[in-house]
């Protein structure tokens, strides 16, 4: 079978090539060249900008495949060049969800965990990324009512793992190095995000060559099994390189310097039910070993303080506003803590009676 794989260089697409390669494919991956990495096995490559369809046709001119996956580029372009060009199509995209993107401004509130049938986002001048991924994901599901292509969509959250642009877990590992004993966390760091493992990702999209037929024309969800607070997170990232730290918790308006490695202040919990019932979903790397891998990589292949992926990750690594902003807080609850306490006293809304209570008595 011949496949293409659009992107193939970032965090999944190794797993995904390596994966199609088992299965007896002959890959080709285009790719804007940005990145190399080793395959398993021989791979085609081919270079060129996936983001225009002008670059997008003159690379694939003349081209068909049995399959093509798509994991990088602008997919509402992919999805037009793709047509007539191959029977399956399998897209990987974001979470466009309403209330991951509306967070607290959204009336109705986060749900924990979201369905693949929630409101997507719907603005395009509050939010043209989120919009544009919305609409890309409409132009992918209308060609396959269409009949250009059998089609099937995921939907990835935060992705980890070896060769991410923009790595939250080099935030922490960093911060490790540089010997940091405290780390302020939001709101007590009990946030609850469901992220992904690469390698975990990469196994969701390959259960969808394996089952095309059930996954045809359907949306998925797909992301770890475990769903850990920013807390449990950060701490496990500390462990992985043998260190303990304070964790300093203030409220999410103040905690600025937290924001690269712990996000919004909303969850961002994702429902795998459909992808789990359907295509037999089941993390191949469990949680721990995922996390001890990540750090590993990282010590092995360290960015450039100052570099591409630092500059990417928006982390300043101003210790000295940190360590100035935690001794302010702690000053500033010190003296709220002064105050006083308010008198209350908890009390259990039945009757605990330790005798009968005569009948009609109060």
């Amino acid at each position: 079978m011949k496949t293409l794989v659009i992107g193939g260089t970032g965090p999944t697409g190794p797993y995904i090539v390596d994966g199609l390669l088992k299965r007896g494919h002959e890959v080709t991956v285009f790719h804007r060249g940005t990145h190399e990495v080793e395959f398993s096995g021989p791979v085609e490559h081919i270079h060129g900008d996936p983001h225009f369809p002008e670059t997008l046709q003159q690379a694939l001119d003349g081209r068909n495949f049995d399959l093509i996956v798509a994991t990088y580029g602008r997919l509402r372009h992919v999805v037009e060049v793709a047509k007539g060009r191959t029977p399956r199509f399998i897209a990987v995209g974001g979470l466009p969800y309403r209330a991951f993107v509306e967070g607290e401004k959204e009336p109705d509130g986060v749900p924990v965990p979201i369905p693949e049938t929630a409101p997507l986002y719907d603005n395009e001048a509050g939010n043209r990324f989120s919009y544009l991924m919305a609409l890309s994901e409409q132009t992918v599901m209308e060609a396959h009512c269409q009949g250009h292509y059998s089609a099937t969509l995921f939907r990835f959250p935060l992705v980890f793992g070896p060769r991410q642009l923009a790595p939250p877990e080099w935030s922490l590992i960093r911060r490790v190095l540089d010997g940091r004993k405290q780390l302020i966390i939001p709101d007590g760091g009990w946030r609850l995000e469901r992220r992904g493992y690469a390698e975990n990702m990469a196994h969701g999209v390959l259960l969808a060559v394996d089952k095309p037929r059930e996954s045809a024309g359907q949306i998925y969800n797909v992301a770890d099994e475990t769903i850990l607070p920013i807390r449990d997170w950060v701490t496990m990232i500390a462990r992985g390189m043998k260190r303990e730290w304070e964790l300093v918790s203030m409220p999410f308006a103040f905690a600025r310097p937290s924001r690269p490695y712990a996000g919004r202040a909303h969850n961002r919990v994702l429902d795998i039910a459909k992808v789990q019932k359907e295509l037999g979903y089941r993390d191949v790397v469990p949680n721990g070993e995922a996390v001890r891998r990540t750090v590993e990589w990282y010590l092995a292949h360290r960015p450039a303080p100052g570099g591409e992926v630092e500059r990417q990750l928006g982390d300043p690594f101003d210790y000295a506003t940190e360590d100035r902003l935690i001794a302010e807080y702690r000053k500033a609850t010190d003296h709220l803590r002064d105050i006083g306490e308010v008198k209350f006293k908890w009390r259990h809304a039945y009757d605990h009676p330790i005798k009968p209570v005569e009948k009609g008595a109060a």
